[in-house]
């Protein structure tokens, strides 16, 4: 009998071991460029709030590497990202999202957007959050065919708050 055909119990452990230490070292790095991509698209996953000596806020908001400024925040207690658009008229929610935050689909309208004319539907926001600013009763619009989870911050929320622009820098504020 030739001693090459016998395999040592320890020589399978140890490539099941370098096997697995591959698969964990590769889901960690998948974690680790997720998390920095996530990052670079919005800057402000965490937005810090300062108080103002007259009782307002102000928020200073970072623009990503698109140029863009992305905040996180909330919808009647549901997690948002909100893209701000000054060239929108009202805040655009998809409909997932919409459902989600149990927000009540009103009449059907015809909207112009970047894509072409689309069905919206409109709706009012009880409360929307944007770190300590917080905005009642925010004239909105469901957009079915939205797809992802962020949502257009237009002009129906942001004729609420002062901004100003900045270098690479949002300032936005309210006052009491």
């Amino acid at each position: 009998m030739s001693d090459n055909s016998k395999q040592t119990p320890g020589r399978h452990a140890g490539l099941g071991m370098l096997i697995i230490s591959f698969a964990l070292g590769l889901g960690l790095l998948t974690l680790f460029f997720d998390d920095l991509l996530e990052r670079q698209f919005n800057p402000n996953q965490r937005p810090a709030t300062q108080a103002l000596q007259n009782g307002g806020f102000e928020l200073v908001l970072q623009r990503n590497r698109q140029g863009h400024y992305v905040m996180s925040g909330d919808i009647s207690g549901e997690p948002a990202t909100f893209l701000l658009d000054t060239g929108a008229t009202d805040v655009v929610i998809p409909a997932e999202l919409a459902d989600r935050a149990e927000l009540q689909s009103g009449q059907a309208m015809r909207a112009m957007t970047a894509n072409g004319v689309v069905t919206v539907y409109t709706t009012t926001i009880p409360t929307l959050q944007l770190g300590d600013i917080t905005l009642y009763d925010v004239r909105a619009s469901i957009n079915p065919a939205m797809r992802g989870e962020t949502v257009l911050l237009g002009m129906s929320a942001l004729r609420q708050v002062e901004f100003t622009q900045r270098a690479d820098t949002l300032t936005l504020s309210m006052q009491p």
